[in-house]
């Protein structure tokens, strides 16, 4: 696997986080899922818990609300109802 993956995390009142990342790990109704670059595109919705972020040997984890996520040619993004960084 090359390359990387565009990732967009939005929340109604702003972007949260854009980037390109090595993997996206998220709560999805009907299980956790994983994403990484050139994944087959598919909608799902979201429901409560966490994004983990891997970029390299980092994490990063959001915490959301819900809402969907879209992956397509171009990479993923996660539209959140709420969505804020888990910085413990």
């Amino acid at each position: 696997m090359t390359g990387k993956l565009n990732f967009s995390l939005v929340a109604p009142e702003r972007e949260i986080f854009a980037g390109q990342v090595d993997q996206v790990d998220a709560p999805g109704v009907e299980g956790d899922f994983g994403v990484l670059p050139g994944h087959a595109p598919f909608m799902t919705t979201l429901r409560e818990g966490v994004i983990t972020i891997y970029e390299g040997n980092a994490r990063r984890r959001f915490d959301v609300k819900g809402g969907f996520a879209d992956v397509n040619g171009e990479g993923l993004t996660i539209l959140a109802e709420e969505a804020s960084e888990i910085t413990a």
